[in-house]
């Protein structure tokens, strides 16, 4: 069969809902954002019908560097030269040197690698050396956290992503996401890890204090037990700090990595930890394999994204960019106190809160109907992400917090907040 695009969004979508799936579909044509991706381009796409949007939800980081950047872009192109994936059971040069590019700016002693190819793999891998370390079944999560829907990242996550498929595998046990004394109960001898995102992005960008992260890592230690910090979102500057840790001053046993690595163009992942903890591999180093985890041109591209990022300057600017869009998105919640509550960010990590999770779920199409793609938080509708590429400037700002002031304008209406009503019970 030939290569070929659809000739239409229509073509497209039908089938997209006869091969992939009908139930997407169906949704997206129900709430009006039945769009299809065509050209895109740094912090902007367009859908097949030439229509731009700001994207403001960067598949939740995977677009930390924009569509396509043109540094990386060449990189895989000059990479097709001479490399394909390689093969995981020979030693790689493309995978010992994007390690050590890593380990060099992960904090501590976190030294080593394990390539995956997403962030449930990464989630997982990190799950079951935690409890081969340990030889202790318990895993301790928070309630509205997100690690993958893979076997034991699914685990740690809420009974809705979790009941469809079956029995559930014992020992995974969730608490409130902040609250130290739960963690101090719950954390005890028999646990081996204990799993969190760094500022959970599916429970609605929750911003910890330091002291809670803090105290975290101190009640593992006391108890023998493990840290696995998820920066799969918050990792690679998204927070205007390298990783998200440093904000804290914590070292954590492992450090999940994914999303942005590749800047968008090669699926990887990473689970990076504690040099000791590499003894689990001491008595077979075979025992934990990916075919095709840490792919070699997703390795060289890496490498160069991890150049750019790791810039003191670049990461000054997305700090300073994050500050412009706090003090955007506090100007917008003051002219809209009816239906805006708060903004929430670390860096260009941000969220907004509605004032009820109807309204965060009509917010999508009435950002969408400004130009502005961005999505709910799942595990709490009232607050919507705000992820703007690392690369975004003061333009992508005005133009971001111009149609969120459009789009509040719009959900003021009584139609649009009784509608909403309707909606805080689904």
């Amino acid at each position: 069969m030939a290569s070929r695009l659809y000739a239409s969004r229509d073509d497209a979508l039908a089938a997209f809902a006869a091969h992939v799936s009908q139930g997407k579909v169906d949704f997206f044509k129900g709430v009006g954002l039945d769009l299809v991706m065509g050209r895109r381009e740094g912090c902007h796409f367009w859908d097949v019908d030439g229509r731009r949007f700001l994207n403001a939800h960067s598949n939740g980081g995977v677009f930390n560097m924009g569509h396509r950047h043109p540094d990386l872009v060449a990189t895989l192109r000059r990479a097709l030269d001479d490399w394909d994936v390689g093969n995981h059971h020979l030693i790689s040069e493309a995978r010992a040197r994007l390690a050590e590019d890593l380990t060099e700016l992960l904090p501590g002693d976190v030294d080593k690698v394990v390539f995956a190819v997403g962030g449930g793999e990464a989630v997982d891998t990190a799950l079951k050396m935690a409890r081969g370390l340990t030889q202790r079944p318990k895993i301790v999560s928070a309630q509205g956290g997100y690690h993958g829907h893979t076997g034991l990242a699914m685990a740690t996550g809420d009974p809705k992503y979790r009941d469809p498929f079956g029995p559930q595998l014992p020992g995974f046990v969730q608490v409130p996401f902040g609250d130290l004394d739960a963690i101090e109960r719950a954390v005890t001898q028999d646990c081996a890890a204990v799993i969190l995102e760094a500022v959970p992005a599916t429970s609605g960008i929750v911003v910890p204090e330091a002291e809670y992260m803090r105290g975290v890592r101190e009640h593992c230690d006391k108890t023998g037990t493990l840290l696995i910090l998820d920066e799969v979102q918050t990792g690679l500057g998204r927070t205007g700090r390298m990783f998200a840790c440093e904000h804290w001053g914590i070292v954590p046993d492992f450090v999940v990595l994914g999303k942005g690595l590749s800047g968008g163009l090669v699926p990887i992942s990473a689970t990076c930890y504690r040099t000791p903890h590499d003894r689990i591999f001491t008595p077979d180093p075979f025992v934990h394999i990916s075919t095709f985890g840490g792919a070699e041109l997703a390795c060289l591209v890496s490498q160069r994204m991890l150049e750019i990022v790791a810039d003191p300057e670049f990461l000054a600017r997305v700090r300073r960019i994050g500050d412009v869009l706090g003090r955007e998105l506090d100007a917008v919640t003051s002219e809209h106190p009816e239906v805006l509550v708060a903004p929430r960010r670390l860096g260009l990590m941000a969220g907004i809160e509605w004032a009820s999770p109807g309204l965060g779920m009509l917010a999508s199409k009435a950002l969408f109907d400004e130009g502005v793609f961005a999505v709910y938080s799942n595990n709490d509708r009232r607050v919507t992400q705000i992820l703007l590429p690392l690369i975004a400037g003061e333009a992508e700002v005005d133009e971001l917090t111009s149609a969120l002031d459009g789009a509040a304008g719009r959900l003021e209406s009584a139609d649009m907040l009784g509608m909403a009503a309707a909606l805080d019970g689904v």
